[in-house]
């Protein structure tokens, strides 16, 4: 009896013993390691061997298109910046859990991955066809690099506006509103010692106002200043006024991909 009790003891242990490993994390938490793994290692990978690796890694829609298809994925997964890294990771972070628990696990990870690709497609088809003159501050010069979980997460946010439209969501615009600054100042000064500084006290600011929102204390919140707002608005705020300040001034955005992504979001939340 106690040899048969051993035998299945280590069979259990054995079939399961990973499986409750991956099981102990929710999908979300997975999918922002390895975005915090992937940022490691290019950040080597640079060191080592320039940026050439950029090209390897990022979409953008002339080497897509002339058939390096696996972009599509990998820059779903690639951050270069570590402000664009804390913003897309803290979004993920409250907005992917809550949708994980709404959906379930294998429905979050193949919405996740496919509108991802997905929102890729839209963004390189709209600037490969449409990214010239007048219209390049629109859909982006297909020359452009583009990389980021954005797209990704805009779906789970079409995903909600359909499946809960009323609930309040917060709006952490602060750290939006500080880079359209530093976007536009850029801009307006560009060469400036201004600038230089600028771009230190916005990067420590966003940085702050990561530790505020974990504070989750009203008072240290306020600096990063959240605005309430139902789920089915918050995608327009989102993405219709940086359209707007796009027209006027080059931003390190991009709008059609999270369009594409909130396209997808919206279809799924419907069929569901």
């Amino acid at each position: 009896m106690n040899k048969k009790l051993r035998k299945y003891t280590k069979k259990r242990l054995n079939s399961n013993f990973f499986k409750n490993i991956f099981r102990s994390f929710s999908i979300t938490s997975w999918i922002i390691f390895a975005n915090l793994l992937v940022f490691i290692i290019l950040q080597f990978l640079i060191i080592f061997l320039g940026d050439k690796i950029i090209s390897h890694v990022a979409l953008q829609a002339n080497y897509l298109f002339s058939g390096r298809v696996w972009t599509l994925l990998t820059s779903m997964f690639s951050h270069f910046e570590v402000w664009h890294l804390l913003a897309n990771m803290v979004s993920l972070f409250f907005i992917g859990n809550f949708v994980e628990r709404l959906i379930g696990r294998k429905r979050f990870f193949w919405l996740y991955l496919f509108s991802g690709i997905f929102a890729g497609l839209f963004y390189t088809s709209l600037s490969y066809f449409f990214g010239f003159g007048f219209l390049e501050r629109i859909f982006l010069s297909p020359n452009v690099f583009a990389v980021g979980a954005s797209g990704a997460i805009f779906s789970l946010l079409g995903l909600l506006a359909i499946l809960t439209p009323h609930n309040k969501v917060y709006l952490i615009a602060g750290p939006l509103i500080s880079i359209i600054c530093l976007s536009v100042f850029s801009f307006l000064f560009p060469g400036s010692q201004f600038i230089q500084i600028f771009n230190f006290i916005v990067y420590f600011y966003l940085i702050f106002s990561v530790f505020a929102i974990f504070s989750f204390r009203p008072a240290i919140l306020k600096i990063a200043f959240p605005v309430e707002m139902p789920f089915w608005f918050l995608p327009l705020i989102a993405i219709v006024p940086l359209v707007v300040v796009g027209l006027f001034v080059p931003l390190p955005i991009g709008n059609t991909a999270h369009l594409g992504g909130l396209i997808a979001g919206l279809i799924y939340g419907v069929y569901l």
